[in-house]
């Protein structure tokens, strides 16, 4: 029973990661739609780095809400949130969306 349990749990984690992966990639996916002349995944702060402004944010917001139906709250859209592709994870979670 014991080991069937430990599978259980291996199983479990391995579909968690892979989701998240998923949603990583989808973020990205955004973004690239956003700005494809940049590549995201080689920044690790895209705002410092100037891939992305204010209209930028207002865009990526906008697509946030409507790939995960949530509703970000005007107080959430601060540069902070937007550093990078786990910060933007961790927005869309606190929003209510599954990431």
């Amino acid at each position: 029973m014991y080991k069937n349990y430990i599978q259980h749990i291996r199983v479990v984690i391995l579909n968690a990661e892979f989701i998240k992966d998923l949603i990583m990639e989808r973020i990205y996916t955004i973004l690239k739609e956003i700005r494809p002349e940049f590549d995201f995944s080689e920044s690790e702060n895209f705002i410092e780095d100037g891939m992305l402004d204010s209209f930028d944010l207002v865009t990526l917001v906008s697509e946030l809400e409507s790939n995960y139906n949530i509703k970000i709250d005007g107080l959430n859209i601060v540069p902070e949130n937007f550093i990078n592709v786990e910060t933007i994870a961790v927005l869309v979670r606190k929003s209510g969306g599954i990431v």
